[in-house]
């Protein structure tokens, strides 16, 4: 009996092709077209090839871009992933506590980006702000906007503050799946709280923190409203990311030729770095 098919389903997914044609693929199709011809305006395009990617990739200003991205975001993971599975930790299981906790800790994640921004550039000010003020009042000087440091201080403080919880409730969600036979398990047999963590908490976790680390990867090295609204990627240069600097060579300078070529090249860093993570995670899971 021949298998006949019904293709009518194509057409409950023909609004999302449209949807995601618009919004991704139509706008990455201009930004290459971009990124490999030249103009003088009125619409009249030459052919550069691929002088905009030289351009670019023999910019020390991106290199210095990337490098701090990088560091931005190694430091992020070093100290939201450990404390994020540590608050998760001493999170209550079960009780009244628990949606209590739930909730607190999402609050930070439900704030949009640019008033994230907002909020810790008025905390962090030394005049006004209720950080800054208390920090001089105990002879501590801060100054986001005048010293490197400060300003590193005060954009990695705020990324913690708010995509921590992100973590918490991830690895959460990990240690309430595990079964309480596995905890009986360990008390019958007098395993330390360490021992616990390393042999039954970790190994259970380890899907679950993959997807905290690419997650909180990929939003840490794309990061821009935040730093921008309190530093604007100041004082200098210190906390000008990539993305902060692709927005300054597009729409301050409006060079869309380099712009173009240094948001593809952009890209393809994340997704390669993100293949990266992933590969290396589920090798070393397989293993096990």
């Amino acid at each position: 009996m021949q298998k006949t098919w019904n293709n009518k389903a194509w057409f409950m997914v023909l609004p999302v092709l449209v949807l995601v044609a618009f919004s991704a693929v139509i706008p990455l199709m201009t930004v290459v077209n971009y990124s490999v011809q030249d103009t003088f305006g009125n619409n009249e395009f030459f052919w550069a090839g691929t002088e905009w990617f030289t351009e670019v990739l023999e910019s020390a200003r991106f290199w210095d871009a990337l490098q701090r991205n990088l560091f931005f975001s190694g430091v992020i993971l070093a100290i939201e992933i450990p404390l994020g599975i540590f608050i998760a930790l001493n999170m209550p299981k079960k009780g009244l506590g628990v949606p209590f906790c739930l909730v607190f800790m999402a609050l930070p994640l439900l704030i949009p980006w640019n008033v994230v921004g907002t909020i810790w550039q008025l905390l962090s000010r030394a005049d006004i702000g209720l950080v800054g003020y208390s920090l001089a009042r105990l002879g501590i000087p801060f100054n986001y906007a005048s010293d490197p440091l400060h300003a590193w201080i005060t954009v990695v403080v705020m990324d913690v503050w708010h995509w921590t919880s992100l973590v918490v409730l991830l690895a959460y969600a990990g240690l309430v799946s595990i079964p309480d036979s596995y905890y009986q398990a360990t008390k019958i047999d007098g395993a330390s709280r360490w021992a616990v963590f390393r042999y039954i908490q970790l190994p259970k976790l380890k899907r679950v923190l993959l997807i905290a680390v690419l997650l909180r990867f990929m939003d840490s090295f794309m990061i821009y409203t935040e730093p921008f609204v309190v530093t604007g990627g100041g004082p200098g240069s210190a906390t000008t990311f990539l993305s902060i600097d692709l927005v300054k060579i597009a729409v301050g300078q409006f060079d869309l030729g380099p712009a173009a070529a240094m948001s593809i090249i952009y890209f393809l860093i994340v997704l390669l770095l993100s293949w990266v993570f992933y590969t290396v995670m589920t090798s070393s899971d397989a293993a096990n």
